[in-house]
Formats: C-alpha cells, structure tokens, sequence
C-alpha cells in the first residue's frame, strides 16, 4: 500500500505551468491555506486557471497567488473579498467567469460524475445566459452549464487515513468533496493523520480512491 503522506512542497511540485487547479473551501472555512501557501512560495507554475468559490481575503495567501500576476483565468462564484480579482475582472489582465454558487458546484459535481452537461433555470433573462446555450423543455427555458474539471485540487480535510479517506467537518465540507472527484490530481491538506481502519467508514466523506497526497499541518 503507498503512503500518501508527504510535505506541502513535495505535494505540489508537480503542478506545472498552464495547469487548473480547483481550491475548496468558503472564505476561511475548509480553505487549504497551507497547500496555497506552499504553491504561492514554492512553486513559480504560471499562466495558473483557479476554480473555487471565492479567492479569499487579503490574509490568506489566493489573494497572493492572484495579485502576483501567475493566475490568467478564475472561476469563482463571490469575489467581494478580493479586490485584486474585482481589478482583474474590470481591467482583463485575467479572465474572471463568475456562476451562481450551486451553479458552480453543480458544474464541478458535473465533471467529477463524468456528465456532458446539465440544465437550470438560474440565471436565463440575466448577465448569466450570455454566450450559453438555452434550451426549452415543456415551456421552461433552462441554460446548458458544461462541467468543470480541473489538473490539481487543494482541498481541506479534518482526518484521513493512510490510504487517504479522509474526514471532512460541518461546513467545510463545502466545496472540498465535490472538487475531490474533478481534478486528476488531489492534495489534501489535514490536521490528525490515522492509521487504516481508525476511521468509521460511516463517517468518511471523500473515499481514498480519489485522493493522491495527503499533507499533515498543525
């Protein structure tokens, strides 16, 4: 059985220029802060696309990553937070796509489920249905959304096992499953590494099939 557990720095060495990288969390919860870090101040891949519901506050190092110039291309659901990404939105030095929040998970879960798309009502007679395809059904028009994969995902767990399930709490669960089923590649950063078996298999929310490297912080 490979041991999953390795550093920040190992983990993330292999993310290489152009690659997209999917980052869980809302805010500050369930956020992979020292994984983006480790990218931030260890890796200098550029031409980076970032999917992830927002892209932090001015305390967490996303908001870095994006202000140093190496992300081209965001998709993100809120970026009130981050300025920088508003001034990049407004100026086109990078490409910012912004979905409704359950849109944006829904075309993650899309491409992690392996589905060639899916339809929903949000967003048809608004900014959102520009340059999307609609398609009526019993009288109800619904937008085509295309699924999201992505090269790498930083996700955030509470545990996990050697053989990489991993426990993930409350509300953190956000965006970090569904992400660990998109990407080719995932990390997860956690706080108590077990032995297999120590966990409840009832209690595991991202089964280690779809886990690569496991980072052990605190």
């Amino acid at each position: 059985m490979k041991n999953k557990i390795t550093s920040a720095q190992e983990a993330i060495s292999m993310i290489k220029d152009g690659d997209s990288i999917m980052v869980g969390g809302f805010l500050t919860g369930g956020h992979p802060e020292h994984l983006v870090a480790a990218l931030l101040n260890e890796n200098s891949a550029g031409n980076l696309t970032i999917i992830s519901n927002d892209t932090g506050t001015q305390e967490l190092s996303i908001f870095q990553l994006v202000k140093s110039g190496r992300v081209k291309r965001i998709f993100a659901s809120y970026i009130g937070s981050n300025p920088e990404t508003g001034r990049l939105l407004m100026t086109k030095e990078a490409t910012v796509q912004l979905f409704p929040q359950g849109t944006l998970a829904e075309k993650i879960r899309a491409g992690g489920a392996g589905l060639g798309g899916f339809l929903t009502p949000v967003g048809v007679g608004t900014i959102v249905e520009e340059d999307k395809r609609k398609i009526e059904i019993d009288n109800k028009e619904y937008l085509l959304e295309m699924p999201l994969k992505a090269n790498v995902a930083l996700i955030k767990a509470h545990m996990a096992d050697e053989t990489g399930n991993l426990v993930i709490n409350g509300s953190s669960r956000n965006f970090n499953i569904v992400m660990a089923t998109a990407a080719d590649y995932v990390i997860a950063e956690v706080d108590e590494y077990v032995k297999a078996g120590e966990i409840d298999p009832n209690h595991v929310n991202v089964p280690g099939i779809f886990v690569n490297a496991i980072v052990k912080v605190g």
